[in-house]
């Protein structure tokens, strides 16, 4: 029988959010410090179906070397977008069914980690 529950899409930033923060400049010749709880949640996503996407205002000629950092700490993820805008960040969706929520935003305190289900 086909599944009939859709699978979430999970969109997260790396800088601040999965390694601690640090300054565009350091990238090459600093090793990232992975945040607490938060390569544990992500493998949780991953094993339940969840699609992982990757964010980050990291210009794209850091992206080898950002896939390197990620790969190294074990943190799993479908897609990577690199050069995103540093301001605020919106997400917009629709609904298919009116009054159900289908687009939420979680605004975590910098270098805080997280561990939570989807």
């Amino acid at each position: 029988m086909k599944d009939l529950v859709k699978k979430p899409t999970v969109f997260c930033d790396i800088d601040g959010t999965i390694f601690k923060y640090r300054k565009f400049e350091t990238y090459l010749t600093s090793t990232p410090e992975l945040l607490p709880g938060v390569k544990e949640s992500m493998h949780k996503w991953l094993t339940s179906g969840v699609y992982i996407v990757l964010t980050t205002a990291r210009p794209e000629e850091l992206r080898s070397h950002t896939i390197e950092e990620l790969s190294a700490a074990g943190i799993p993820y479908h897609q990577l977008v690199m050069g995103i805008g540093r301001g605020p960040r919106f997400l917009i969706n629709d609904s298919e069914v009116p009054g159900v929520t289908r687009a939420t935003a979680f605004s975590l305190d910098r270098d805080s980690g997280f561990s939570f289900d989807i």
